[in-house]
């Protein structure tokens, strides 16, 4: 494992860091700037950085020159990320279609699709949404069942999503259908991933309202919907492994901008724990709180040192089997310990 960054890394930071000093304005980088916003007001703000950082070649880092990245090593994305999270920066507007769709779409898409996807999804003209989850079928994905028929050069979509990040603010979701009945009992059979269009008649996005009052995530209905034949992304009854592939490109990244966003949330605790009364004295010092903060350092410690072994990995070139989603379930439950402290 190497936890040095080459010179041409660091070059890179201090020239991100110098970027940001110039471009991200102050008032952006505290939490009370954000409070007040609406959920409208806040998206179109944080899309408005995001095509700033666009036109700057701060986005897709590691994706190839050709298609309006960087071109960059994923050392570099690793200090983008870390970089952008010690800067409080706005997070992305388009998560999914940048981490997720982009990759896949320059993997096997077509050239059209290429065409028409990458550079919009890029500079956030398009903001993509995933329709993966359904009502009865979450974790067990392969249950699901929305259908899209064909019908002439076009399918008919009819079925709900649920869990759906960004589905108010939502141009586009890539989504998994069926377009075919599973043949010999196998469900993964018949199965195709659509790219369908949010803004007609037949799609229907409703919020679901968190604990916070904010809506994070919706749901989407489709009621004889439409998507044209040749918006399929890897070939129709292809969508099972069309979506792996999607997912890999989460599970294959360093968690070491999660570590450093972590990090600072785990000091703000123990800030605060340090200036409440608990029973007399600063709950800092209550034991059981202590043990709690803790056991959370250790995690974060994990989770930082694991990043730095995938990040090695990576760079090397070398396939990281069972490591990838070692990355997802560990940043998920640091997330959690620290939130739980």
């Amino acid at each position: 494992m190497d936890l040095r960054f080459s010179e041409q890394d660091e070059e890179f930071r201090r020239e991100l860091r110098s970027w940001l000093d110039a471009n991200l304005p102050a008032e952006m980088r505290e939490p009370a700037f954000w409070a007040g916003m609406s959920s409208d007001e806040s998206f179109e703000t944080r899309r408005a950085w995001e095509q700033r950082k666009a036109q700057a070649g701060f986005c897709g880092i590691q994706w190839p020159t050709e298609y309006g990245g960087r071109g960059g090593t994923p050392t570099m994305k690793a200090i983008y990320d870390e970089e952008m999270a010690k800067a409080n920066a706005p997070s992305t507007v388009n998560p999914l279609g940048l981490a997720f769709l982009g990759p896949t779409v320059m993997a096997i898409g077509t050239d059209e699709q290429k065409r028409d996807i990458i550079k919009p999804l890029l500079h956030c003209e398009t903001i993509w949404c995933q329709g993966f989850s359904e009502p009865g079928a979450g974790s067990d994905l392969a249950a699901l069942q929305m259908r899209a028929e064909p019908q002439g050069e076009e399918y008919v979509l009819n079925g709900q999503k649920i869990w759906t990040t960004n589905a108010m603010h939502g141009d586009k979701i890539f989504t998994l259908a069926r377009t075919s009945s599973p043949e010999g009992g196998k469900r993964h059979a018949g199965i195709s991933m659509l790219l369908v269009d949010m803004h007609q008649p037949g799609v229907e996005a409703r919020p679901l309202k968190q604990m916070t009052g904010a809506s994070e995530f919706g749901e989407v209905f489709f009621t004889d919907a439409t998507c044209p034949k040749d918006e399929i992304l890897g070939g129709e009854g292809n969508g099972w492994a069309t979506a792996m592939l999607l997912l890999s490109f989460e599970r294959g990244s360093s968690a070491i901008g999660q570590y450093t966003e972590f990090r600072k949330m785990w000091g703000e605790v123990v800030k605060v724990a340090g200036a409440v009364d608990r029973d007399g004295r600063p709950a800092s010092e209550d034991p059981v709180l202590r043990q709690e903060l803790a056991a959370a350092l250790v995690e974060l410690e994990c989770l930082k040192y694991h990043s730095w072994h995938v990040l090695t990995q990576t760079s090397n070139g070398k396939d990281l089997g069972f490591e990838a989603s070692m990355t997802k379930i560990m940043w998920s439950e640091t997330f959690r310990r620290v939130s739980d402290a």
